[in-house]
């Protein structure tokens, strides 16, 4: 079976070629060919990207003095002006 499954040889290229031809034009082959390769740059750039990131030493955690939360807090009442006016 494996024979049977395999990478096209000689006269296959050639084939798969005039295939390619008739179904996208001659005209539209040098168009499809640079979109592949503008495809394949940007897919090695992005992978190359997620390399470097992995790379990179997380940053450590930030240090600092917290405040205690009852110092921020204001104490009021809330008025809910519509219940006044309608009571």
């Amino acid at each position: 079976m494996s024979a049977l499954i395999g990478m096209p040889q000689g006269a296959e290229w050639l084939i798969i070629l005039a295939i390619v031809i008739l179904v996208f034009g001659a005209a539209k082959l040098p168009d499809l060919a640079r979109g592949t390769g503008q495809a394949l740059r940007i897919f090695k750039a992005e992978t190359k990207g997620l390399r470097d990131d992995e790379k990179k030493p997380a940053t450590p955690p930030a240090t600092g003095e917290l405040t205690p939360a009852d110092e921020d807090v204001a104490e009021g009442e809330i008025v809910d002006e519509h219940r006044e006016k309608n009571a």
